[in-house]
């Protein structure tokens, strides 16, 4: 909004107020919005924790054997409501919020949010320990996965840039279109070139010199001529199983003080650069990775994102002082899967999300061995002395603040890994 005001005082009002120009710069903007998103998780977190305290809605602790558990009894829950609060607000003060990419966010973000508060009221106020039953969050994740891929594969605005080599306007089948006549730039190299944007279900693979796939290339199986109507089910199906993967993971891994909420800013700051390159033709060209247009205002987001959960590991540390919920952990695992499908590294999921995809695959493992073994030997058997992951590390005898710290190395370890991609190919 401040975007908008402060263009609309300098183009049509001819009103040059002094430093008004910063508002152009995306930087600034993103800077803006940490610190605006720190502030507010900060102060709002002090005053919610209160809040809650004052209205008894506290965390309801099931007797798993793990040390420190019954400590956490009554702690306050559905602090997921300032990360929310934290990354709105800043958003729709310094993004250009008409932005397509900017508003699939605020939208992920909602939706889930209010997917995962209706989980927390049902346990909090309705003292049922279930929740909101697993067939009604699965309803709302794959719900926002058709809205996200839909958008990516239809929006108009939705594009990526192609230079346009021999005469050739660089669309490879009927299943992209041609978004716009041709534009000339020059180069890192300084030399001007021509391009066209084209609307097309394409993502990056990582360690690639060639490193665009195209979604059509699955469908290229049932025929050359359904590809363009079978193009966008692949797609969207490959969407919703994304968000489904990555929401689902972020829930699951917030089992301990500090650890989703940790995990999810080292993984935004690693999505953050990847939308600030691609969304800048000359860092895009120089590193021969994809340019994709109005990309670059997703950096805002990312940054509000970046310092809500900052911000709120400031209460949420051990010993936590709230915890964030459904509502908050939904909402990240959301907003983490739309933000890779949005800068086309979905690919790179299984590595930027390393942690999530453990944490998933180690309960996934423990109820098939479980299951198995009861079915095989009439007695159940574990493979961790307890799942998700990070509770086998507890029933070792790791303190829960040396496992977030561990596990916060090995994601950062994961997200250098993915941003050397860039040059690897």
């Amino acid at each position: 909004m401040l975007y908008y005001l402060f263009k609309y005082l300098h183009d049509d009002l001819q009103l040059h107020l002094i430093g008004a120009g910063v508002f152009n710069y995306i930087t600034f903007r993103v800077a803006m919005a940490i610190i605006l998103s720190l502030v507010i998780s900060m102060l709002m977190g002090k005053r919610l924790i209160s809040f809650l305290q004052k209205k008894q809605i506290g965390e309801t602790v099931r007797d798993l054997g793990l040390a420190g558990e019954q400590a956490k009894k009554g702690t306050p829950t559905m602090g997921g409501l300032i990360i929310i609060a934290a990354i709105i607000v800043p958003t729709l003060l310094f993004a250009r919020v008409l932005n397509v990419y900017i508003v699939l966010m605020i939208v992920t973000t909602i939706w889930l949010g209010l997917v995962g508060f209706l989980d927390d009221y049902i346990k909090v106020f309705k003292k049922n320990k279930e929740g909101l039953a697993g067939r009604f969050k699965i309803m709302g994740q794959v719900g926002l996965g058709i809205i996200v891929g839909v958008t990516m594969y239809y929006n108009n605005n939705v594009v990526i840039s192609r230079e346009v080599t021999n005469g050739k306007a660089g669309v490879k089948n009927s299943a992209e279109k041609l978004e716009s006549g041709t534009f000339s730039r020059k180069d890192e190299n300084g030399k001007e070139a021509t391009y066209v944007r084209v609307r097309t279900a394409t993502t990056t693979i990582p360690f690639v010199k060639s490193h665009e796939f195209r979604y059509e290339k699955l469908a290229e199986v049932f025929g050359e001529k359904y590809i363009e109507y079978t193009t966008p089910i692949i797609y969207i199906l490959f969407v919703i199983f994304i968000i489904v993967a990555v929401s689902n993971g972020a829930n699951i891994t917030d089992g301990i003080d500090g650890l989703a909420t940790g995990v999810s800013g080292i993984i935004g700051v690693c999505l953050g650069v990847f939308a600030y390159l691609s969304g800048n033709y000359i860092f895009a060209s120089y590193l021969n990775i994809m340019d994709i247009p109005n990309l670059g205002e997703l950096s805002i987001f990312i940054g509000a994102f970046v310092g809500a959960c900052v911000g709120f590991l400031w209460y949420n540390a051990y010993p936590a002082q709230v915890f964030m919920g459904d509502t908050g952990s939904l909402a990240l695992g959301g907003i983490i899967a739309t933000l890779a499908i949005a800068v086309r590294k979905e690919l790179l999921i299984p590595i930027i999300c390393g942690i999530f995809l453990v944490e998933n695959i180690s309960v996934m493992l423990q109820v098939w061995y479980f299951k198995r073994t009861k079915k095989k030997y009439g007695e159940g058997r574990r493979i961790f002395l307890m799942s998700p992951l990070h509770h086998h590390y507890q029933k070792l005898g790791y303190h829960e603040s040396k496992i977030v710290t561990r596990f916060w190395i090995v994601g950062i370890i994961l997200a250098i890994m993915s941003i050397v991609t860039l040059k690897l190919q």
